[in-house]
């Protein structure tokens, strides 16, 4: 039998076609060569084990859809059916039973090559453009254990506090799917490189109420593995297959049973997630695809705390926070419901799609056993001595839980406030805010740390956190954009230079917040610098300077509000809670009657609370 060359095999494998020609002259090359724009991906079909050909096919490549789109979309159709789902408020504790819940989290490491080949990671590249003859498991090609890879895994094992281990192997995982060439996943099954982590819990963070001041979740182990190939559904129950994704290098985090309530759940993968991106470990969040959560479920009464957990079932590739909620509630319900009928509860994986208000059966439970677990013999054991352990813990950094307190502390945020700053963007949005921080410290003077200015820089993450969201919210025709932060903390839409002349013009009261907004969207646009080369530029050209009125001013114009307002004004007379609302009534007409642009609200409302207080309320009761 003539042997075929990698690159026949290759052709055979990503196109179906089998050259007929005889011996080839074999080619030094590592990488595959990019397939043509006609064939996106590989193709296979259910009812084949291989297609042999398939014609070009030019159907565009799936869109992306923003999972809150998603979220919106499938609540419409639920309501459309006359479904609705029940609040999750209520639904973290079902009387008389005990709910158990343990999560396995796979993170897409940080890192420039695959675990077992030279190919380079890749995400946005066209389908098939960075294969590897090892990714394809082409006969003859070896795996290459690839060390840079490991450092990524160290820091993310070091943020979970975990022990690492001076000697790990790895061991093949034996299942045969179309995504998984070879017909086995190379894992750490019997000797991960970490063990023994913990993640302490907050309010703060999210969990239940039940989990009072805070729950300590214990992690088994992370070990390190080959992700599988990405499989794109085709009309006519075809498959494109993109093996890009093949070898890519992942961290599996295996907890332990310790979390017994939905919310709980959901808060320990935002922290992992957290934690990842704060080592720069992982690649990405959940909604872009770079982390993947797999949760165990399983109930027993609670008035036995001494009988055996209950059966568990596997809800797999949960794609976002609340996903992990949900789906979690939808389980626990369902085994209750088969519990209480005198049913049995069934070893099995599951599923659970955006909006669902229940699981779906996969298939049924694979053991130990099923998988064949085996030492792989082609692979050195992997050893890491302590002196780059302690390297790697010196140079760690300030974790998420000490920046969201030192947030707290120094700049009296709350709680939800600081931890929103830290998680957003990666991380990166927390680091432009120190930047905008720095900058307004450089303009306050010598007595920055004064108590004085610490409404600046609340103000600063008021507008870092609420104000730069808005610009891109799905309720503006920007909503596509993205801001652009990068990693040493700027921001490519909005300069950490243009939004510190805005907020200290905003803080000393120069400019109205009005006009910072319009400034913000005019920074975002990039009308400036195109049109205007600074802040303080547009604000001379356009006349936007804040030239508020005088106190005097403002009296004779509360004093014209309040004209044929009577029956307002009688509000104020011996009233059992202060009428907020007729005086913020009053205000407004204060801003209709006068020049809007020289009026400060706040400004208004005293000035106006002072009017009746010392004027026109002790008339109406004379």
């Amino acid at each position: 039998m003539p042997r075929f060359r990698a690159t026949a095999l290759s052709r055979y494998l990503l196109h179906g076609q089998l050259s007929t020609r005889g011996c080839l002259r074999s080619q030094p090359r590592i990488l595959l060569p990019a397939l043509r724009n006609s064939v996106p991906a590989t193709t296979t079909n259910n009812s084949q084990a291989r297609a042999i050909h398939v014609e070009p096919n030019n159907a565009p490549l799936p869109v992306h859809v923003p999972l809150r789109k998603q979220l919106k979309e499938e609540a419409k159709k639920q309501k459309a059916l006359g479904k609705k789902k029940k609040k999750n408020a209520s639904n973290q504790v079902v009387d008389g039973w005990e709910l158990t819940v343990g999560i396995e989290i796979h993170a897409q490491l940080n890192t420039a090559k695959k675990l077992f080949s030279a190919a380079p990671t890749s995400f946005n590249d066209d389908p098939n453009s960075h294969v590897a003859y090892f990714d394809l498991a082409t006969p003859g090609s070896q795996p290459i254990f690839q060390r840079e890879t490991l450092i990524p895994a160290l820091r993310a094992a070091l943020a979970l506090n975990c022990d690492i281990q001076n000697t790990s192997r790895f061991d093949r995982k034996h299942y045969f799917h179309w995504d998984q060439p070879s017909g086995y996943q190379i894992t750490q099954y019997y000797e991960p490189f970490a063990r023994d982590g913990r993640i302490a819990l907050q309010p703060r963070d999210g969990i239940a109420a039940e989990d009072g001041d805070g729950v300590l979740v214990g992690i088994k182990q992370i070990q390190m593995e080959q992700d599988t190939a990405k499989t794109l559904a085709q009309p006519g129950d075809v498959h494109w297959i993109d093996f890009n994704r093949v070898g890519v290098p992942l961290i599996e985090i295996i907890t332990l049973p310790d979390i017994h309530y939905p919310a709980t759940a959901a808060a320990f993968v935002r922290k992992v997630q957290i934690l990842l991106n704060a080592v720069d470990a992982c690649v990405s969040g959940m909604e872009a695809g770079g982390l993947r959560a797999d949760v165990n479920v399983s109930v027993r009464r609670s008035d036995d705390p001494s009988a055996p957990l209950g059966q568990r079932t596997e809800i797999k590739n949960l794609s976002s926070f609340k996903a992990v909620e949900d789906a979690v509630i939808a389980e626990r319900d369902r085994q209750i419901s088969v519990l209480e009928s005198g049913g049995i509860v069934e070893s099995e994986t599951r599923g659970w799609s955006i909006g669902s208000t229940e699981t779906r059966r996969l298939r049924g439970k694979e053991g130990e056993v099923d998988y064949r677990y085996m030492p792989d013999p082609d692979l050195a054991p992997i050893i890491v001595g302590d002196d780059l352990v302690n390297h790697l813990r010196q140079g760690m950094g300030e974790l998420p839980d000490a920046e969201v307190d030192e947030l707290i502390q120094r700049f009296k945020l709350t709680p939800k406030d600081a931890l929103s700053l830290v998680a957003l963007d990666e991380g990166k949005r927390v680091e432009y805010f120190w930047n905008v921080v720095d900058l307004l410290a450089k303009r306050f003077g010598p007595d920055a740390k004064s108590p004085e200015y610490l409404l600046g820089y609340q103000l600063a993450a008021n507008w870092v956190l609420h104000e730069l969201g808005r610009l891109t919210s799905d309720r503006t025709e920007d909503a596509v954009q993205d801001l652009g932060f990068t990693e040493d903390g700027e921001c490519l839409r909005v300069p950490a230079q243009h939004l510190t002349d805005i907020l200290l013009y905003l803080y000393q009261r120069k400019i109205t917040a009005k006009v910072a907004k319009e400034l913000l969207w005019a920074v975002f646009r990039r009308r400036i610098p195109d049109e205007y080369p600074t802040i303080e530029a547009v604000l001379d050209e356009e006349n936007l300077w804040f030239n508020e009125l005088s106190e005097d001013e403002y009296v004779e114009l509360a004093y014209a509000a309040a004209e044929g307002q009577d029956e307002v004004v009688k509000q104020f007379v011996d009233y059992k809670h202060y009428p907020q609302g007729k005086l913020m009534f009053l205000v407004g007409q204060m801003i209709r009657l006068g020049a809007e642009e020289r009026i400060d609200p706040k400004a208004a409302e005293m000035v106006m609370k002072r009017v009746l207080e010392e004027d026109l309320v002790p008339a109406l009761k004379d």
